[in-house]
């Protein structure tokens, strides 16, 4: 039997292996092919403007607590950790043209003010930019008026995107519901 186990697993991993290998050979766009044509491409810039409305209540909530700390409790929320799939529409108004989805979380990593570690995914999925990604990762001093966070990466029409996004709160509730105002400056190819 031990045997058996053994040649069955080996036959995976062959069999996986041929897979994978032929993947790439069919794949038009190979990240190799990609970056060999790179030194003739064109550098970009592209601005972008959106609404992100994170909605923590009520019955359809867009984001929602996902871990917090066992026993220790502080004012600025330290170790909560929430989960969003956040629409971005292009005004503030809910029923506006929906262009994507902000994916991903954030956690409060200040002890001593409001100040989340965002990690976000805008997922466009609209117009010129559908299919394409754009990723963040930085602080959100969310009381800040004005909030500057870097882009750290991109697919699609955003590859190898660098820049940095802007936030401004719109408005904002007492249950947590917030819509935020975003402008976007990236570098892509």
């Amino acid at each position: 039997m031990g045997n058996l186990h053994i040649h069955v697993t080996l036959f995976l991993i062959v069999l996986f292996a041929q897979s994978y290998v032929h993947c790439i050979d069919q794949d038009p766009i190979a990240v190799e092919d990609w970056f060999k044509g790179i030194e003739t491409m064109k550098e970009k810039i592209t601005k972008l403007h959106f609404y992100f409305h994170d909605i923590v209540s009520g019955n359809n909530p867009t984001a929602m607590r996902v871990a917090k700390p066992n026993s220790y409790i502080s004012l600025t929320g330290f170790g909560n950790v929430v989960m969003a799939d956040d629409v971005l529409t292009s005004e503030p108004e809910a029923n506006s043209t929906i262009v994507g989805r902000a994916q991903g979380m954030y956690a409060s990593a200040s002890m001593e003010d409001l100040g989340f570690l965002m990690t976000m995914n805008f997922a466009f999925n609209s117009g010129e930019f559908n299919g394409s990604t754009l990723s963040l990762l930085g602080r959100n001093p969310v009381l800040h008026e004005y909030r500057e966070m870097p882009i750290v990466g991109g697919s699609g029409v955003f590859r190898m995107a660098r820049g940095i996004a802007t936030a401004k709160t719109y408005s904002f509730n007492l249950l947590g519901d917030a819509i935020v105002e975003y402008n976007v400056l990236v570098s892509h190819y």
